[in-house]
């Protein structure tokens, strides 16, 4: 698990690192210069993102096809790397539509009897996943009104966290699956 933890941290590191692109350090003169030229192509263009293509966050929920977070429009690598961060900073995304594809996953634990219901997002590589709880919006009952485990879903709801037993754990509330077959 640690080493899965690193490999996670590292990998956002390197991610975070190659889209910095040509970032230099500047100083005296020469700054205020840098300064006034970012601020006169700033006004130019409504389009420019700063700091080298990384977006503020302020601006990262612009929505795209009606959700706040589309993880199906983003690359392997991105999308990865954005449910790292949903994660790692869960109060960021709270109250935000989220759409995401992937297997679905079921877990029953028998201590408690609570069932869960993820879609497993993997890594470009496909070695590391991370699933993102869902609860549907309506009275469902597994297996009945869920798909066979490993099938590829589409599902969308409204980013939640909790926690339990020591633990942080996502999860998209008032969920629905866009592919909605009454039988699986």
């Amino acid at each position: 698990m640690r080493v899965i933890e690193l490999f996670s941290v590292l990998s956002a590191a390197a991610i975070c690192l190659c889209s910095c692109g040509d970032v230099k350090p500047v100083s005296g003169d020469n700054a205020r210069s840098t300064a006034a030229s970012a601020a006169e192509s700033e006004a130019a263009s409504e389009t420019t993102v700063p700091f080298g293509g990384i977006v503020p966050k302020e601006e990262k929920f612009k929505g795209a096809n009606g959700f706040d977070v589309d993880l199906t429009e983003l690359s392997a690598s991105m999308v990865y790397a954005e449910v790292y961060d949903m994660v790692y900073n869960p109060d960021d995304y709270v109250g935000k539509t989220v759409r995401a594809r992937g297997p679905f996953s079921y877990f029953k634990d028998e201590g408690t009897g609570n069932e869960y219901f993820a879609v497993l997002i993997s890594d470009a590589t496909a070695c590391c996943s991370q699933g993102i709880e869902f609860v549907l919006d309506g009275d469902y009952t597994y297996p009945k009104d869920y798909p066979a485990v490993d099938t590829e879903i589409t599902v969308n709801g409204v980013f939640n966290y909790y926690k339990e037993n020591g633990f942080t754990y996502c999860q998209l509330t008032n969920a629905v699956l866009e592919d909605s077959r009454l039988s699986w």
